[in-house]
């Protein structure tokens, strides 16, 4: 069984169990989540496809911990006039475990 929800902007595929690294959230660790915007879910055969979320479905996790990304490099550069700019980001994120699929 799995589904897919959205959250931070982006879709995942998710399945009871799995590790998931999302835009941070604001929960403590070791506290338990829900997302409610879940778009399908699929059970074997038995696939429902949200228009534009499926009605009554919702999965629950826990939240594991937080944590910063790798180092992204930002180069601005513009050739033959003397302009370079550089910079560094590191996004934050949560990771989360899966704990149910309703």
């Amino acid at each position: 069984m799995y589904a897919v929800i959205a959250t931070g902007g982006k879709q995942y595929r998710v399945e009871k169990d799995a590790l998931l690294k999302v835009e941070k959230l604001d929960a403590a660790p070791g506290s338990s989540i829900s997302f409610d915007e879940v778009l399908l879910v699929a059970d074997g055969a038995n696939i429902k496809i949200g228009k534009p979320r499926v009605a009554g479905a919702k999965v629950s996790a826990t939240v594991e911990s937080h944590g910063q990304g790798e180092k992204k490099v930002i180069v601005k550069f513009r050739r033959r006039k003397h302009y370079k700019r550089g910079g560094n980001h590191r996004q934050q994120y949560t990771l989360v475990k899966i704990t149910g699929i309703a």
